[in-house]
């Protein structure tokens, strides 16, 4: 079992903006003054140049075109609505926002098979979105394959019972806490779990103070410890340069690399950066507009592909 992998699945955008459905409760989006044109061409641009850096890395980078006709100004984002494992199974998740439940396309699947890659079983979760009830992936879950636990910060779209039955099926044992951010002064619950911390194979990225509850905290800090991970804490003005949306992946010669956004990239002190680099090299592209558009980074975009080969 491993926590990294050398493939990920990336979908290029053809109708990326600001998605006023899901901006009720990202508090990281923004709207730029530009035509939704231009936003979705410097979007574009920026996956492109993200993905050729993927490349030269060793990654292994599945390209997928969005359909211009499904209108999904956040398909860019594939790690909501799916996630795939070394089983074979793939799960498929319930989005909060209307117009993302379009994202999930069964060309994907067909795609990775094409590339050799066995997909056994499809686990759907989707139903509950007629209860009105969400988990965005590991958007909402960080998964720390090896240790089998799943992390999750509970919020509109992170629904509790739904976690800890996905918990059961896949067999993690849930950490489940309240991260906060601070909205017009006021406490609020931060989207999705993977903008507030990133698991890699021995350290984990987090931002600690977003969880306002002590018990939690110290619960959360001690199964980090207890599984040998160095915790490297980053501010919550960090984690709004995105800092916590990062994502280890393996390379060519299994060289491992976290890779973020130039802005976490920049956020980042440099005793950080020296503590994330004694485990590994720190890979970065610019990716401005789908970050203040989108409200998303790195991490969201990229879908980790553990399956087996057929």
């Amino acid at each position: 079992m491993q926590q990294t992998t050398n493939t990920i699945l990336m979908i290029r955008p053809v109708n990326f903006r600001m998605n006023e459905q899901t901006a009720v409760n990202n508090y990281f989006q923004e709207d730029l003054d530009l035509k939704n044109s231009e936003i979705n061409l410097k979007a574009q641009n920026e996956f492109d140049v993200f993905v050729e850096k993927l490349r030269s890395a060793g990654i292994n980078v599945v390209v997928e075109n969005d359909d211009i006709l499904l209108d999904t100004p956040d398909s860019i984002f594939p790690n909501n609505w799916v996630s795939f494992h070394s089983n074979g199974d793939v799960a498929k998740y319930p989005m909060f926002a209307e117009n993302r439940r379009k994202e999930r396309r069964d060309e994907v699947f067909i795609r990775l098979e094409e590339d050799g890659f066995k997909i056994e079983n499809i686990v759907d979760y989707t139903s509950a979105e007629l209860e009105g009830v969400f988990l965005e992936g590991t958007g909402s879950i960080a998964l720390d394959r090896v240790n089998r636990k799943a992390y999750c910060a509970l919020s509109p779209r992170a629904d509790e019972e739904l976690f800890i039955e996905f918990c059961e099926d896949f067999e993690f044992s849930p950490v489940v806490f309240t991260a906060n951010q601070t909205v017009n002064d006021e406490r609020l619950a931060i989207y999705h779990t993977n903008v507030m911390m990133c698991l890699a194979e021995n350290f984990a990225v987090i931002c600690l103070d977003t969880i306002d509850d002590k018990k939690e905290r110290k619960n959360v800090v001690k199964h980090l410890k207890q599984d040998g991970k160095e915790i490297i804490s980053i501010t919550e003005e960090q984690m709004h340069q995105f800092a916590g949306n990062m994502l280890q992946l393996r390379g060519k010669n299994n060289q491992l690399y976290l890779v973020m956004s130039e802005a976490a990239h920049k956020s980042l002190t440099a005793n950080q950066i020296k503590a994330i680099e004694k485990y590994c090299p720190i890979l970065s592209s610019s990716l401005d507009t789908i970050e203040t558009c989108g409200g998303g980074s790195a991490r969201c975009m990229m879908a980790e592909v553990f399956l087996p080969k057929a």
